[in-house]
């Protein structure tokens, strides 16, 4: 039973009542595609709790991870590095299933979000009764007697109303936006059915129970506030023997590099690696120090340095976090005999035809347009990820997803898209 036939001529209520009780329950979801019903999660849910008279009383939002790559990612902009330590939604579903209890729920096209959220509970095996998915509000149908003319999208309904709408397909503030167009009807509308749909919702209330452990929420990051991966390695450690110890952690940093990026994963297992052999973070820096000095020795092998070798070194001196000063040494010219031989393996992995290579998550061009153009340069692609396989390319290079997780189990380098159109198929 839908809500809207509420809203009917003779069905409202005086000007004299008062919004006095009841909340609603503004929510939305940011998910890995459009079917709850099979393997598509939600990754992203805020829930706005607002009073009757449409007074924000709490925003609530958490990245969740879906354990599977996160589908279309250049739609709602989440990376997988953001929610590796994001809770699970059977992590949150008894406080959400708390915090939803007893209140109105409120979407923007509600229905979907009602079908993951209905999904999702039943996934997680908490009971949450089906009155509450479907008796709701949603503000996209409601525009309809509200803002006659207006189109369907949240953006078209609050560019109608004035209202700003912040980081679009993020749950957090699209839900804060519902929440101020819900608000703008209650203020068009004061004898509208609310008083009467809130009491209903309040009677259904069906865990009173406030969780004793509430979870910690993980937002979207800002890059900005991101700590170098080097500041979580112990900064003193008792131990440390020298040269097996760092070709080993070498290593680890040559497979890491290879497509110039440090996904969340490769940054764990550096800093693993560098706990076990019990190198600590000053030394770790001198390591990286020598690392890039070998990297400027093959730069300048030729007796040049092109524009493309500068910005490789930049982009190698931002993720060893290495001293600006080491660029503008880079610039002077070698400093150092070229033809003494290097002690740090550069490049050890190398990507030829003939190679197996799997592909992995939702990329800028089609999938079997990649694996024609792969075959055509020489590579192998293939549907599963083996110990054969030399490479994974995904979508995003801290996918989730199975083929990733195998791929790392594996010791198999797992690389970003970029790789593919910069190495592979150039």
């Amino acid at each position: 039973m839908s809500f809207l036939r509420h809203i009917l001529p003779g069905e409202h209520r005086s000007d004299s009542e008062t919004f006095d009780s009841g909340l609603f329950a503004v929510v939305d979801t940011e998910t890995t595609g459009l079917f709850p019903g099979g393997q598509h999660r939600i990754i992203e849910i805020a829930v706005i709790t607002m009073d009757a008279s449409g007074g924000i009383v709490e925003r609530w939002e958490t990245l969740l991870n879906p354990r599977r790559d996160l589908g279309k990612q250049s739609l709602h902009g989440i990376r997988a590095e953001d929610v590796v330590t994001a809770p699970s939604f059977e992590d949150v579903a008894d406080e959400l299933s708390w915090r939803l209890s007893g209140k109105l729920l409120v979407g923007h096209n509600v229905s979907l979000d009602a079908r993951f959220l209905a999904a999702e509970f039943a996934r997680a095996s908490v009971e949450v009764p089906e009155s509450f998915f479907t008796e709701s509000l949603c503000t996209m149908r409601l525009a309809h007697r509200y803002l006659p003319g207006a189109g369907r999208s949240l953006q078209d309904c609050c560019d109608a109303c004035g209202i700003t709408l912040g980081l679009a397909h993020s749950a957090g503030d699209d839900a804060q936006a519902t929440a101020a167009l819900l608000a703008q009807y209650l203020e068009l509308d004061h004898t509208g059915p609310w008083p009467e749909l809130l009491r209903s919702a309040s009677a259904r209330a069906w865990h009173s129970r406030r969780p004793a452990s509430p979870i910690q929420p993980v937002l979207r990051s800002n890059d900005e506030d991101k700590p170098h991966f080097l500041e979580r390695v112990v900064a003193r450690i008792p131990k440390f023997s020298g040269s097996p110890e760092v070709d080993a952690y070498l290593g680890v940093l040559d497979r890491a590099l290879i497509d110039r990026h440090l996904s969340i994963h490769e940054q764990d297992e550096l800093i693993s690696t560098a706990l076990h052999l019990e190198i600590d973070r000053a030394h770790l820096r001198q390591v990286h120090r020598d690392y890039f000095q070998q990297l400027v020795k093959a730069a300048w092998s030729d007796g040049i340095l092109t524009e493309a070798e500068i910005e490789d070194l930049h982009r190698v001196k931002d993720l060893l976090d290495v001293e600006d000063d080491e660029i503008d040494k880079v610039l002077q010219g070698p400093v150092f005999d070229l033809s003494e031989p290097g002690r740090v393996p550069l490049q050890g992995l190398s990507i030829v035809p003939g190679d197996l290579v799997v592909l992995t998550g939702d990329m800028s061009v089609e999938r079997a347009l990649l694996e024609e153009r792969l075959r055509d340069a020489g590579y192998a692609p293939h549907k599963a990820v083996t110990k054969k396989v030399r490479l994974l390319i995904a979508a995003d290079p801290d996918s989730l997803s199975g083929k990733a997780r195998k791929a790392r189990d594996y010791g198999i380098p797992v690389v970003g898209e970029d790789y593919l159109w910069t190495h592979l198929l150039v």
